[in-house]
Order: structure tokens, then sequence, then C-alpha cells
């Protein structure tokens, strides 16, 4: 399997999120978000997962946003405030409120159990595909010349460092939420041990 035999949704709601992410992500972020869409689609395609493919990319680049100043929430974990944003997207793009909910859920998904493919397609490659991304979980579901390919494309950068602050901010002023939990259950560890930060 080849970077090129993948997927690249070009409709405009998958146009909108790319341009926001670029805007508000930093570039690790933006890496990280690219890279879990890509693994996303890689494990669908090895695996027979009929998916929405524009679905997947438009939660996979928003689903991080809630980390970034401009979306960071006093209130709402930061998963629960991308997916608000997702939703806004959407609605912009012409997506029916049913779709632009559909979204919002992949998101808030992706840091909660994990869900089966038959269940839930969507929710379940984003949830598979960020824990690949950061904390190298489930790696070899990608083969590993696609994976050299991908980081090719879209190097991690200095993601450990910057995800592992991001989530130790969440934690101290959220205490309850998904990424506090990550947190005290040795997530700096798992980003630590990473077969992907070694290429």
């Amino acid at each position: 399997m080849k970077l090129s035999e993948l997927p690249e949704p070009s409709t405009s709601a998958a146009r909108a999120a790319l341009a926001v992410a670029t805007r508000y992500h930093s570039p690790a972020l933006l890496h990280h978000s690219a890279r879990s869409y890509l693994w996303g689609a890689a494990m669908a395609a090895a695996e027979g997962i009929d998916h929405d493919a524009e679905l997947l990319y438009v939660s996979a680049l928003m689903h991080d946003l809630g980390l970034v100043p401009a979306f960071d929430s006093h209130t709402l974990p930061f998963e629960d405030a991308g997916g608000q944003v997702a939703w806004v997207l959407g609605a912009g793009a012409g997506w029916t409120p049913a779709r632009c909910d559909r979204a919002a859920q992949v998101i808030v998904a992706h840091m909660r159990d994990a869900v089966a493919a038959e269940v839930d397609p969507e929710s379940s490659l984003l949830h598979r595909s960020t824990g690949l991304d950061i904390s190298g979980r489930g790696v070899e579901a990608v083969p590993a010349d696609l994976r050299a390919e991908v980081l090719r494309r879209w190097p991690r950068l200095d993601l450990a460092a910057e995800f592992g602050a991001c989530f130790a901010d969440q934690a101290a002023r959220k205490p309850t939420s998904a990424a506090a939990s990550a947190v005290r259950s040795g997530l700096a560890d798992r980003m630590a041990t990473n077969p992907l930060e070694r290429g």
C-alpha cells in the first residue's frame, strides 16, 4: 500500500477543515492530525472497513482544535470543544445537523473507550489512529513502508513535547477530563517509547 492509494477527500467541507487546521494548529499538531487521518484510512483499506472518508477526514483534522488557544474551553474537555468547532464548520459547509452531530460524536469518541468498527467505523478508526500516532498503540496495523512514507510527508517535528505539555495543561485545569486520566495513566512514558518517534 502506498500513500497515493489512500483517499484524500476534496469536498468543500474537507477543504475548509484543512484550511482551519492549517490556520490554527501548530505545525506539529497539524501534522499529527493529517497522519491520524492517513493511519485511519490505511487501517480501513487493509481491513476492509467501509467508512465515510469525508467524515473521517474532517474529524481527524478537527479533533485537537480544543487544545489550541483560540478554541480552548475553560469548561469543556478539549475533545468536546473540538467537536463543537467541527459542528460549526460542517454547518458552514452545508452539512445537515445530523451530519454535524456525527462529526462532533466521532471527535468526542476518540478520547473514550474503543468502539467496534461494525458499530461506528469512523469513531473506531479515529480512536485507533490517534492512539497509534501518539503512543504507537497498534502500530503494526500499518505496513512499515507506508509508515515511512507518511512520516516523510508529515514529519513528527516536536509533537511529543508539545502534545505532552498540552495534555498536562488540560489535566491541571480539568482534573476530571479524559486528558487528565491519560496523564495519570502514564501518557508521557507511552509517548517516549512510541516507535514512530524513532522513524
